[in-house]
């Protein structure tokens, strides 16, 4: 199943990609990663990407972010090529998991980038407190990873992705490895750093009540190779504190998701 974009003036458009193909040359033959994924991510949604194991999720993030070629199809990001927005620095990439660097502070690690970029010491130096700040970090930038709970490294994590200012973050199930408990708070925090923020976040999960909870725009995805079944539109409210979760609305989102990933085994 294919879903046109909207009629949203192009200006909106952060992401645009129609009849999207990927196809992986292995020794054991070819994989049909995704087939014919046509979306379009709109300035400020917050898109959640859920479907089972090998589904194609993370590989459509990849291919946002130049990491893999498509087959065949088109993909715009900011209205050009990924190779073009990641050389003008358009995204922030946070992955499952933390990548800090063990030998450099919290505060080097999300240096690092800005380093590379060649920003000035003293810019550097902002870029820091202020991410530190919106991710609620303030104090440990001194600190190194191993003196962080699991929690605390991937708020780090997307503090170095957020400390260039990009308006697009691509997130590749960040939170998946932690407890329940951590989860929950780290969605609370997401959420209000997207509201301070207003970047526009695509976000890799296999959870339902975290793409529900989190999400303007879920996409549902089939196993291999990797359709969209479904585009949700969610009706919930911005603010969403976590009891939403056991609201009618809620539910029926919920059952909506889970709907459509049962229709995407009937590919099978």
């Amino acid at each position: 199943m294919s879903v046109e974009p909207s009629a949203t003036a192009a200006g909106s458009r952060v992401v645009s990609a129609r009849d999207l193909d990927l196809t992986f040359q292995t020794n054991d033959g070819p994989v049909h990663a995704l087939k014919g994924v046509t979306l379009t991510v709109e300035k400020g949604d917050f898109v959640s990407f859920i479907g089972p194991s090998g589904c194609g999720k993370t590989t459509f993030l990849r291919v946002m972010a130049d990491l893999e070629q498509p087959t065949s199809g088109t993909i715009l990001v900011n209205g050009t090529s990924p190779e073009q927005a990641r050389k003008a620095r358009a995204y922030g990439y946070v992955f499952q998991a933390a990548g800090l660097y063990p030998w450099r502070t919290i505060g080097g690690n999300i240096r690092l980038p800005l380093e590379i970029m060649g920003y000035a010491k003293a810019d550097q130096a902002a870029r820091v407190k202020r991410v530190l700040e919106l991710v609620e970090l303030s104090g440990f930038e001194k600190k190194f990873p191993w003196q962080l709970s699991g929690g605390m490294q991937q708020r780090a994590s997307i503090a170095r992705a957020l400390a260039f200012d990009a308006d697009l973050l691509l997130m590749d199930e960040p939170f998946g490895a932690l407890d329940e408990i951590v989860r929950d708070h780290l969605n609370e925090q997401l959420l209000a750093l997207w509201a301070r923020t207003q970047k526009t976040i695509c976000f890799v999960t296999h959870s339902i009540p975290e793409a529900v909870y989190l999400s303007t725009k879920i996409v549902v995805m089939s196993p291999r190779p990797g359709r969209i079944t479904d585009v949700i539109e969610s009706t919930l409210p911005r603010e969403r504190p976590l009891d939403i979760r056991d609201t009618p609305e809620f539910l029926a989102i919920a059952h909506r998701v889970r709907e459509g990933l049962r229709a995407g085994h009937a590919y099978d």
